[in-house]
């Protein structure tokens, strides 16, 4: 049985998803109002008022060793006012994904990333330290800690902390975690969030610190306290092993994570999105 509480999407056609990341944004009807569209991995597109940002696009079939095995999602760049970077892993900032996205958009990123972004200029980016805040499109984006090496190795390596972002405008709030561990201070993120985006897992068969597995990301609702959480971080990219298919990914961290929400956060409305689908995160569609 599913836990009470806990609501998985349904009847989402892999077809319909599967195109480029040009033309209208993702479905959502009018009356919907501020509403996310999860579009696989850390990428989602937030949308609150006539602003929309842009967590950690991540919009290829294939990242460095990692293959997508979900359909693409149309529309997540259209009409974007910024986008917001939480830290510099290639499975967060991939910089051809960037370059998919309108130029108008701002960037945000954490302080010290400037570099990381190459050819891109000093207008486009905004940097960010932990407790900064930045307006856009009337929408407050603050950046808050996150326990996580954000850093870029390589031979042009760049230091900069990870980060997640509060998103906030008028009665809506929005938590988007990025790639955390619990931190002491999460309990005083913001005193109401209708809606938190936590990572649940990762990419491979196994994580490593500075992560949230399924348990502990429901222990992080008894902190956050959020009207709704979805899951995210999870069954979008997997490892190539040679030529061979990539492999399954240990568990199901989403529906692990739902079980352990109705233990340990039973007041959270735990949403499952599928790639590319609309949820409302505003108002009366949180209570």
């Amino acid at each position: 049985m599913r836990p009470v509480g806990v609501w998985r999407s349904v009847g989402v056609g892999a077809a319909s998803l599967i195109c480029a990341m040009e033309g209208s944004p993702p479905h959502a009807d009018a009356s919907v109002g501020d509403h996310i569209v999860w579009g696989g991995h850390a990428t989602v597109r937030i949308v609150l008022g006539a602003a929309a940002v842009l967590t950690d696009p991540v919009l290829r079939r294939r990242v460095m060793h990692l293959q997508r095995v979900v359909p693409l999602v149309a529309g997540l760049g259209a009409d974007l006012r910024a986008v917001l970077i939480s830290h510099l892993h290639h499975d967060h900032l991939d910089l051809a994904s960037l370059r998919m996205l309108p130029g108008a958009a701002q960037i945000v990123v954490p302080v010290g990333a400037r570099p990381a972004l190459g050819r891109r200029t000093l207008q486009q980016v905004i940097e960010l330290a932990p407790g900064e805040s930045v307006d856009i499109g009337g929408v407050q984006v603050r950046a808050t800690i996150a326990r996580h090496d954000g850093s870029r190795l390589g031979r042009r390596g760049v230091a900069a902390p990870a980060l997640g972002y509060v998103i906030e405008r008028a009665a809506t709030t929005v938590y988007f975690a990025g790639d955390t561990d619990i931190f002491a201070g999460m309990a005083d993120i913001a005193p109401r969030i209708d809606c938190a985006l936590l990572p649940v897992w990762g990419w491979g068969s196994t994580l490593g610190p500075g992560h949230l597995d399924p348990e502990r990301a429901a222990d992080a609702l008894t902190l956050l306290r959020p009207r709704i959480a979805v899951p995210i971080h999870w069954g979008t990219y997997r490892p190539v092993v040679g030529r061979g298919a990539p492999p399954p990914q240990a568990g199901a961290p989403e529906t692990r994570f739902a079980a352990a929400a109705a233990l340990r956060a039973p007041g959270v409305a735990v949403r499952i999105l599928a790639p590319g689908e609309p949820l409302a995160v505003g108002g009366a569609a949180c209570a």
